[in-house]
């Protein structure tokens, strides 16, 4: 069997402009990244804002296993089989970081048959826009320090410094550093952080700015650091927005790739769902639904992170009304929740299955709460038996979810077929009437604890003494009415990693809280999650080379 990246390099890819065509978008509206890659002028944006919107498709899944679940694959195999029925259809996703690629996760354009090309491009530097998001960020870093560092004519308080660089690599030695060493002129000595770019505040705000002035806006309203006087200072006070727009003017516009069957891919943006809001960008979403019938977003990791933040922080901020969810799982990551080894998955094992299935009813328990339809879809392994798929299928139409099998690793658009009749047949037989988890007037803390209990199913919640203050602190400023970003653990729906299936008795720790003022909601700490993650003892980035002018190991 060929390897995700040899499958993508064999791939007969359109020139861009063919597939920009298929969506009548004329040739002079992209701006090209050689054959194969384009980006969306404002222009084009702009003329089809006042279409009429089609279906918003959201797919998200159980919580991540070793033993894989396929949500990125589904996601583009869903999008080629509507393609196949003759339906006019966009994939909207993320773009991957270098951190995971180079670490442990690997490349994010899907698997098997269902992949976006050109691959490795994507995987890689693509158009730039993570760069030009590095850069604005560490462009206000250095105006920061350099502010303080000419005569601090703000009065910021060094110890108060909430602003930190980035880097979109795993490099856990970064996390915690001191700047400023060496002689007068080399600057303020201090203790500095370094995050990783998809973590960053200027990628939240590039994935859920409007255009350019809203972006600008969005920009301004950064809390940097705080004064002797403990109010804020933001990036608009450093006169930094001008510069670090410049930076992001080109990063702004969405790009437009295609699958390995040629369907339209709208990629732009890529915050964590972990440590971030999980989403790509708003621009991106909305041009899709303006240009086909049915957009086919995902959002990441599970459906307690990724699409927790797709449903309470971007549909609320962008007025998006997702139509139907896609909730993807495997019999094999099932059986895993149930306690059983990744080397004995692959023998059939009811008992796990039934211990194990906890974790997606749990997951459609939560999604039935935003009043959205649901399509459970089983990604299909050939180890997987018609006892254990039975089995989950009466489960699933029994909680009233809509059910399919997906085969489109193995065999494309073709083995996504099922999974677009289900759901065809939910976005024409049932309503979404979506609204938010909790409404912009709770407390901090009422929002923290609502997320807490209705989705993770914790007992409460508990916060660190800085926490505290800080949540006292952020309220008294005036931001207590925006949404709550929670950083957690992807594995589990607590936050502790190691608590599988559906866990009970237990609370969250919640040990920081800080506004991104500009993005528009609080970032909570729980656990031991890392806003900058490290590299394990293998690093993926060991396998990679370039053979023949080739790049191979990339996934």
């Amino acid at each position: 069997m060929k390897s995700d990246i040899e499958i993508a390099q064999s791939a007969q890819m359109k020139p861009i402009t063919e597939v920009a065509k298929a969506l009548e978008i004329p040739e002079d509206e992209l701006e090209l990244y050689g054959k194969y890659k384009a980006k969306l002028s404002d222009e084009y944006m702009d003329s089809v804002k006042d279409n009429p919107n089609g279906k918003l498709v959201l797919v998200t899944a159980i919580n991540p296993t070793p033993a894989g679940e396929g949500k990125t694959t589904t996601t583009v195999g869903l999008g080629q089989a509507l393609g196949r029925m003759g339906k006019k259809a966009v994939i909207a996703l993320r773009e991957p970081s270098l951190g995971p690629c180079f670490g442990i996760k690997g490349g994010a354009a899907g698997g098997g048959n269902a992949q976006v090309v050109p691959m490795e491009d994507l995987n890689l530097h693509f158009t730039g826009d993570f760069h030009a998001i590095t850069s604005a960020n560490n462009l206000l870093a250095a105006l920061l320090d350099n502010h303080i560092q000419q005569g601090n004519q703000l009065g910021i308080d060094t110890r108060s410094v909430v602003w930190k660089r980035c880097l979109d690599m795993n490099d856990r030695a970064l996390r915690n550093i001191v700047i400023g060493l060496g002689a007068k002129a080399d600057g303020v000595v201090r203790e500095d952080h370094f995050i990783i770019t998809v973590a960053s505040e200027i990628m939240a705000i590039l994935c859920l700015a409007n255009d350019m002035e809203d972006l600008k806006e969005r920009l301004g309203k950064i809390v940097v650091a705080y004064n002797f006087n403990g109010d804020v200072v933001t990036a608009k006070d450093l006169g930094a927005v001008g510069s670090m727009a410049a930076l992001l003017k080109d990063a702004l516009k969405p790009n437009l790739i295609q699958t390995l069957e040629n369907t339209p891919a709208i990629v732009h943006g890529g915050p964590f769902a972990n440590i971030a809001h999980g989403c790509n960008s708003v621009r991106a979403t909305k041009t899709a639904l303006k240009i086909a019938d049915y957009c086919i977003t995902e959002a990441g990791f599970g459906a307690d992170l990724g699409a927790e933040k797709f449903l309470d922080i971007k549909c609320r901020m962008a007025g998006l009304k997702p139509d139907a969810i896609v909730l993807v799982a495997t019999v094999r990551a099932l059986k895993y929740n149930g306690g059983i080894p990744k080397d004995q998955l692959s023998t059939e094992n009811l008992d796990a299955l039934k211990k194990g299935i906890v974790n997606l009813e749990k997951h459609i328990e939560n999604l039935q709460k935003y009043d959205v339809p649901v399509v459970v879809t089983l990604n299909s392994f050939i180890t997987d038996t018609k006892a254990e798929t039975d089995f989950v299928k009466d489960f699933c139409i029994n909680r009233g979810c809509n059910f399919a099998i997906s085969e489109v690793w193995e065999k494309g658009g073709e083995g996504g077929i099922e999974l677009a009749k289900a759901l065809l047949d939910t976005l024409e037989t049932k309503e979404s009437n979506y609204h938010p988890l909790y409404k912009d007037e709770l407390s901090l803390e009422d929002k923290i604890e609502t997320i807490a209990k209705e989705i993770y199913g914790a007992d409460g919640v508990n916060y660190s003494s800085t926490a505290k203050k800080q949540l006292e602190k952020l309220t008294k400023l005036g931001f207590s009415n925006m949404p709550v970003c929670i950083a957690k653990t992807q594995y589990s729906l607590s936050d502790d990693p190691t608590l599988l299936g559906r866990p009970k008795n237990f609370n969250i720790e919640v040990r920081e809280c800080y506004v991104s003022a500009g993005a528009g909601f609080v970032v909570v700490i729980t656990g031991q999650i890392m806003t900058m993650p490290g590299l394990p003892k293998v690093p993926a980035a060991l396998g990679i080379d370039v053979v023949d002018g080739k790049i191979t190991g990339l996934f």
